[in-house]
């Protein structure tokens, strides 16, 4: 699991180690990651003779890349200064001169022969954007043609939200420290970290952290399986209440998520009856209302929905619920805070826009904030569907599930997906594979984080770098589970 923190964690970790080592030796630590990551984006033998530019500002960042820039000049490399500020790490920069670096005459004429520029001009602590006079330099950076490694966070980015209030460094990579930053997860600042390689300088961080991403292990042990002695019933039972006379595609797409979820069956319930059965012939259907269809253990309404009646009833079930789609509209925050069971929601930006009452421009720079405010709101877990999807947990309480430490836990960023992810229908897929987690017994964060991760993975694998339909996913998705589970097929 790739977890990252706040930068006040990180700053009282980085006291409580410096406290016990000699003056210098953390930045040494640091710089040393930071030079071999340079060292092998210009390819071993090309250090000797390499031209980099540091990009020095007042922040420890600085001081790192001036370290760094040191012992690329102890192995041939021309490295440069471009003193960003009214003042640099003096003593960084004067191990640099020692080492035969210089600082630049002319920064622009030294920004255009660059094969490598350190971007060190702000720390994780800077807020806003780049200064004015930072700008055409790092424009110049992106011009030159040269590597642009952005030292533990792209400048100009929030360290702790990702977002981006203005002009930044787009980075080819980046070295972080100690820790991953959750910005370097979550767009919109994670577009502008490039590659990101962590270099370990022996921090002790708190179990907690602020954000996770999910990697194939911890998905594995998170899906179900069934035993010998199982049968479709034990399994669990998801019930979809999804499409209309006009969309019935809906409906379809999220029953064939729903299928290949791990519950034992699927209930159908309304008016597309004939076009599920002709797809899917499996599934069990009923004309409605949801509370004359049978036992579920979970159920999943909202896709294709328009007008077709059945939220109250399906939110007054005691098992879980997921909406989505049209469902959300609908929807009353005391309503869902008072359940007895888990629920979760699985907005886009728009429809989060809509439950926040703010915009989608507003969600999207700020998606951190805005699922927590979700989940805090609505007593539920929220899904928010994007470029990152992100997963929150609410604080414990009525329709909570007990799932999660007093803040809702870490939030969890879904690390797979590709951008042909971006299709009609293929959010309806992952509310019906997401469901179908949930009957199959899974807490509500990790039904969402499983769901997502399988749902993105599965992406990937019908796409192969061309457009992709929503049920192309969803016929990928088992493969994506055998993938993530390490079964052959016929195990």
């Amino acid at each position: 699991m790739r977890t990252a923190y706040r930068i006040e964690t990180v700053r009282a970790a980085e006291a409580a180690l410096m406290a016990k080592l000699p003056p210098g030796a953390l930045m040494d630590r640091a710089a040393a990651g930071l030079a071999a990551a340079c060292a092998g984006l210009l390819g071993r033998g090309r250090v000797s003779g390499a031209r980099i530019v540091v990009l020095a500002g007042s922040g420890d960042n600085g001081g790192d890349a001036l370290y760094a820039g040191v012992r690329l000049a102890r192995r041939g490399a021309g490295v440069t200064v471009v003193r960003l500020g009214s003042r640099v790490h003096e003593a960084g920069l004067a191990a640099l001169l020692r080492a035969g670096g210089r600082v630049a005459d002319d920064p622009y004429a030294a920004l255009a022969r660059a094969d490598l520029v350190l971007d060190g001009i702000t720390g994780i602590g800077g807020h806003g954007g780049l200064r004015p006079e930072a700008v055409p330099l790092v424009r110049a950076a992106r011009e030159s043609g040269a590597v642009l490694v952005a030292v533990d966070l792209p400048s100009g980015v929030a360290a702790d939200t990702g977002e981006v209030a203005g002009e930044a460094v787009r980075a080819d990579a980046t070295v972080t420290f100690g820790a991953y930053k959750p910005g370097l997860l979550v767009d919109p600042a994670r577009e502008y970290a490039g590659a990101v390689r962590l270099v370990g300088i022996g921090l002790e961080l708190p179990g907690e952290p602020d954000l996770e991403a999910l990697q194939h292990a911890d998905v594995a042990g998170l899906l179900p399986a069934p035993a010998a002695e199982s049968d479709k019933y034990g399994r669990g039972v998801v019930g979809v209440v999804a499409g209309s006379k006009r969309y019935p595609g809906a409906a379809v797409l999220a029953v064939a998520g729903a299928l290949r979820g791990g519950a034992g069956a699927v209930r159908y319930v309304g008016p597309a009856r004939d076009e599920v059965l002709a797809r899917f012939p499996e599934t069990l259907v009923h004309e409605g209302p949801p509370g004359e269809a049978g036992r579920v253990q979970a159920w999943v309404i909202g896709p294709g929905l328009g007008d077709t009646p059945g939220l109250d009833e399906v939110l007054a079930a005691e098992v879980p619920v997921l909406v989505d789609a049209d469902g959300l509209g609908l929807l009353d925050p005391e309503a869902v805070r008072s359940r007895p069971a888990p629920t979760v929601l699985t907005p886009h930006a728009g429809e989060a826009a809509q439950l926040l009452g703010t915009s989608r421009e507003r969600v999207e720079a700020g998606r951190l904030a805005a699922v927590r405010e979700l989940a805090a709101r609505f007593g539920a877990t929220v899904l928010l569907k994007g470029s990152t999807t992100l997963v929150a947990a609410p604080p414990p309480g009525p329709g909570a599930g007990g799932d999660g430490p007093a803040s809702g836990g870490a939030v969890r960023v879904n690390p797979t997906g590709t951008p042909w992810l971006a299709t009609a229908g293929s959010g309806d897929v992952l509310s019906g594979l997401t469901g179908s987690l949930l009957a199959a017994g899974l807490a509500p964060r990790d039904a969402a984080s499983a769901g997502a991760y399988l749902h993105g993975l599965a992406a990937r694998r019908a796409a192969r770098g061309a457009p992709v339909a929503a049920l192309d996913v969803a016929d990928a998705l088992p493969a994506a589970w055998r993938d993530v589970a390490g079964t052959e097929p016929g195990d």
